[in-house]
């Protein structure tokens, strides 16, 4: 489960915005689109919308596992997503899904992938405190839960992997920070008006954000096509959009940005 470790090791733990399963596909396909290890142009979120639609890909006991296969090589790595109240997302035993683990899967990770998720399986299985996740109040909960489940089956995962879960359960050890100082990922919700003959009007919270959309010329035009709209390093995806009179539409969006090297607390507002 070394992709597991990995991601919690690098901060690719989120609390997911919403309990819609599409939407938390999207938001966590997003953010590997945005790694800088993933080629421009590749288009994760359409490949695990369509993979998901081929066969469901929850795995019981409130977890879920989704995937993209890209066309490059490159590591085989994974981002975490939780769900406070659950989501319901058609998993083989009814249960909503609280633990969204999604991989990119390179062309030459996929045996790697395969063994990783054939021990992840067997974990959902050995695991005696499996049901605690729901007990979870935030992150920190989230993410002890996840060390404590690797260490149950760490015999298994190998003597390497077993060092590195002693690492990490001492940097659990450490005082807590909230989200912001743990990854150098920015979401903002954002409202889009937009109508014949008029200017469109984003709504947003981020006064940077609102100057960059508004000045975008094909803004609308972007979001009504492909649903996805990239400008100055944030990536803005339409979650949907409601008609009203005149023509006027309502575009519900999130805009999502990594910042590279540098604290989320000198940026955005």
């Amino acid at each position: 489960m070394d992709t597991l470790l990995d991601a919690l090791q690098e901060g690719r733990l989120f609390e997911l915005p919403e309990n819609d399963k599409t939407h938390a596909l999207q938001f966590l396909a997003h953010i590997i689109e945005a790694f800088p290890e993933t080629p421009a142009g590749t288009d994760v979120v359409g490949l695990v919308l369509k993979r998901e639609e081929a066969a469901n890909t929850g795995l019981g006991k409130g977890w879920a596992c989704p995937h993209a296969r890209v066309p490059y090589e490159e590591d085989l790595m994974c981002v975490i997503g939780w769900s406070p109240t659950g989501i319901e997302y058609g998993a083989p035993d009814g249960k909503p899904v609280s633990i969204i683990v999604m991989h990119v899967v390179p062309d030459n990770q996929r045996s790697h992938y395969l063994r990783e998720i054939s021990i992840l399986a067997k974990a959902l299985t050995i695991y005696p405190n499996i049901d605690k996740i729901h007990q979870a109040k935030n992150l920190d909960d989230v993410r002890l839960y996840l060390l404590d489940m690797i260490e149950a089956t760490k015999k298994e995962a190998g003597p390497d992997a077993r060092a590195r879960m002693i690492s990490l359960q001492t940097k659990a050890a450490a005082p807590a920070f909230p989200l912001p100082e743990l990854t150098n990922l920015l979401v903002e919700p954002v409202m889009i008006v937009a109508g014949p003959g008029i200017k469109p009007l984003v709504l947003s919270q981020n006064p940077i954000l609102v100057e960059q959309l508004e000045a975008a010329p094909d803004l609308v035009e972007k979001l009504e096509a492909e649903a996805v709209y990239q400008n100055g390093g944030w990536r803005v995806l339409r979650r949907s959009a409601v008609v009203y009179q005149r023509g006027r539409v309502v575009y519900d969006c999130l805009a999502i940005k990594i910042i590279a090297g540098s604290s989320m607390k000198n940026q955005g507002k």
